[in-house]
């Protein structure tokens, strides 16, 4: 999967991931294939996780900055 899928579509894939483990009826080799697509999902979407979280602190922050500059105005 592309680094430019959105969380949304990584999120499906990596459902979709699980869904094929969980269902134990493909070969070993393609399990550990899917196995390891799995981890890299896992770590993509963190990282898209953190930048999220980071975006939303900036977001709070600026908006307590715009409050207290109206109230002094």
């Amino acid at each position: 999967m592309s680094e430019k899928a959105s969380f949304e579509q990584s999120m499906s894939r990596l459902d979709e991931i699980v869904s094929l483990l969980e269902k134990n009826e493909i070969p070993l080799e393609q399990a550990i294939g899917l196995f390891e697509e799995g981890l890299d999902l896992v770590q993509l979407l963190d990282q898209q996780l953190q930048g999220f979280e980071t975006k939303v602190q900036e977001l709070m922050l600026r908006h307590q900055r715009q409050e207290g500059q109206d109230r002094e105005s």
